[in-house]
Order: structure tokens, then sequence, then C-alpha cells
């Protein structure tokens, strides 16, 4: 298990997103999310079929999955842009392999 509290190596600093589109996106998709959990809640409570309450459960953990995915993404973008330079020329064809990218992440599971 990783030490949440170690030091990060030296000369690896993580960034944070600095796209605010993204960040939106981002907390929409977890407030989604957020919103399926307390459903989730509310079916135990109800006494509902946890064949039901499992596909649902999926469902959030799909969602999760799938806003981990887009934020690598969009921190593969950021950092790509920033240490390659990369100029108006090309940031189209990194948005387009960064989406294939983003494709094939989601198909892992």
């Amino acid at each position: 298990m990783v030490d949440p509290n170690a030091p990060v190596a030296e000369g690896c600093t993580m960034s944070t997103l600095a796209d605010d589109a993204s960040r939106t996106d981002l907390l929409n998709r977890l407030k989604r999310a957020e919103g399926q959990l307390r459903g989730i809640q509310r079916m135990i409570e109800e006494g509902q079929p946890c064949l039901d309450i499992a596909s649902q459960m999926a469902a959030v953990r799909k969602a999760l999955d799938s806003t981990y995915v887009r934020m690598t993404v969009c921190f593969m973008q950021q950092e790509l842009q920033a240490r390659l330079g990369v100029d108006q020329a090309t940031e189209g064809e990194l948005g387009a392999l960064l989406d294939d990218v983003q494709t094939l992440l989601g198909k892992v599971r």
C-alpha cells in the first residue's frame, strides 16, 4: 500500500488541472456519481433486490472509472503541451491522439 504522506520522488512533481472546462467536466461527472450513490443507499434502505442494487453499483463503478480515465487524459494533454511546447498546428493532432488513448483506456475493463 502506498503511503499518501510519503514525499514525492525528487524531480517528480504532479501538477493540477489548469483547464477550467476540464475541471468542471470532472466535477459534474463526480456529482452524477454521487447522486447514483445516494440512490443506491436509498435502494438498500428500502430493501430493493440485491441484483438491482448490484447493477446500480456497477454503473457507479463504470462512471468513476470513466472519470478517472478522463482526468488522466486531460493531465496527459496538459503536460505534453507544456513539456513539448506543442503549437497550434499540432495541438489538434495531439488532441486526436489522446482521444484515441481515452477510447482505448475506456475499453480496459
